[in-house]
């Protein structure tokens, strides 16, 4: 299982968890399920398409997702995946 860190913005929909551990073997599954156990999160994290939302960050061992295979990234039973949704502020 990949262990997901859940920033304190979301983890009112984790009971108050800050790591999650879930299955799956790319990193859209390991979210897809995040989601099924979790689904408070599902509109933080996927967009109406599916899709990644365009703003929630995810990063798998300290590499941005969007630079390597994005959802489709392979994830092994040891790797981090940390979400972080962006911040608007001023």
């Amino acid at each position: 299982m990949s262990s997901v860190r859940i920033p304190p913005v979301l983890r009112t929909s984790t009971g108050g968890q800050k790591v999650v551990e879930i299955p799956g073997a790319t990193v859209g599954a390991v979210l897809t399920n995040l989601v099924a156990s979790h689904p408070g999160l599902g509109g933080q994290i996927f967009g109406e398409a599916g899709d990644l939302n365009r703003f929630m960050n995810v990063f798998l061992n300290d590499t941005d997702i969007r630079h390597l295979e994005v959802l489709e990234t392979a994830v092994g039973e040891r790797d981090s995946i940390v979400l972080l949704p962006a911040m608007a502020g001023g």
